[in-house]
């Protein structure tokens, strides 16, 4: 029978037996193939639409809703109760707001989203119900990236859509924060005190990777879906009906799904 151990420290001071900086280590590349991408680059510059945003908000929401549903679900469970924070990280509120200032009341009518965030549904889905120590891959990809980047990407967001105050930028918002350095560190050593198997350890490693790859997946399934919309007027599968102009200003957009999950691991 394998042994439980803690993915704390342990006393012989490896460096890589935090959980925390496993993940790091383990999705090192697919956060080099987010951060150095051109649209990365743009979306930095303020380089965004109203309509770019709103579709990327579309996807958020969906996301979220599978995330925060799964993890209420399984608060009790021993890998994820420690990480369960829903007064101070949750964003599907949040979204609602931003969704309903964009498009009004009748906003759930109106959600947009490609086939590759149905995927990433549909995966949340089954881990939260199969597998729910996986989850903690996903949370901490997703909610300390949005924590780190929020105040910055909420500023370039606003000056971008020329927003005169704060409504439709509720998702960069953590009222429940107060500090959102010290928070992570408590979310970190929280994550840490999981006792995992070596074997459940690699499980949630690789789905650390499988959420940045996912996350990714959205980004490319949204220019394809533009695409398809704009040159030839179809729908693509798995997608809700629009269309959308201006293929290569849509994508920068997206970047800001791209930029949460990879300030979550590298920003101190």
């Amino acid at each position: 029978m394998e042994n439980m151990k803690s993915a704390r420290k342990e006393d012989s001071g490896d460096v890589g037996s935090d959980l925390s900086e496993q993940i790091k280590a383990a999705t090192k590349e697919n956060h080099v193939r987010a951060e150095n991408t051109q649209l990365m680059l743009s979306y930095q510059k303020g380089q965004i639409t109203l309509t770019q945003y709103k579709v990327l908000l579309c996807s958020l929401y969906e996301i979220y809703k599978a995330l925060e549903e799964e993890l209420d679900r399984n608060a009790s469970h021993p890998a994820v109760a420690p990480i369960y924070f829903p007064q101070e990280l949750a964003r599907l509120e949040s979204l609602e707001c931003d969704l309903e200032h964009f498009f009004g009341s009748d906003w759930r009518k109106k959600v947009i989203v490609p086939a590759a965030t149905h995927r990433y549904e549909q995966r949340l889905r089954q881990i939260g119900k199969e597998r729910p120590e996986l989850l903690v891959a996903h949370a901490y990809t997703r909610y300390l990236g949005d924590l780190s980047g929020g105040q910055v990407l909420g500023k370039i967001t606003q000056k971008s859509l020329g927003l005169s105050g704060k409504e439709g930028l509720s998702f960069f918002s953590f009222p429940g924060v107060t500090s959102p350095n010290r928070f992570k560190q408590l979310y970190r050593s929280r994550m840490n005190s999981i006792e995992l198997t070596e074997a459940a350890t690699a499980a949630v490693l690789k789905e650390a990777v499988d959420a940045f790859q996912c996350n990714i997946e959205v980004f490319d399934d949204l220019q394809k879906m533009l695409s398809v919309t704009t040159e030839t007027g179809n729908q693509p599968d798995g997608a809700k009906t629009t269309t959308f102009p201006h293929m290569m200003q849509f994508t920068v957009g997206v970047c800001v799904a791209l930029t949460t999950i990879g300030m979550a691991i590298y920003t101190s």
